[in-house]
């Protein structure tokens, strides 16, 4: 019995060029820009810190680049969980405002 390829993707390689360094990646061809952005984004983090360090090896370069890239995204999280709860009590505001203003045009 034949099996379908129905709603399933190969996925295939991608080469992705950190700090002179070649890797091969497989992903989903619906991935690959996302991925080839992730890595440009950390090319530059990689080189920024070589810049100012004095001869860091590879490894180190991805661990600090690592530490680095974490730290971004979970400000950015943080700060996006604080807007999401703003959002939140001003809605909860808003529907208490609504209801005290139905409750007294109904009274």
């Amino acid at each position: 019995m034949a099996e379908s390829s129905v709603g399933t993707t190969a996925n295939e390689p991608v080469a992705l060029r950190l700090v002179d360094r070649e890797f091969l990646i497989a992903c989903a061809p619906e991935e690959r820009e996302g991925l080839l952005e992730s890595a440009a984004y950390l090319d530059r983090k990689m080189r920024e810190l070589r810049a100012n360090a004095k001869a860091p090896g590879f490894d180190r370069l991805a661990v600090l680049a690592a530490i680095s890239v974490t730290h971004e995204f979970l400000a950015l999280r943080r700060q996006h969980t604080g807007s999401d709860q703003s959002v939140t009590d001003d809605i909860t505001a808003l529907r208490r405002k609504l209801e005290a203003a139905l409750d007294a045009h109904i009274k």
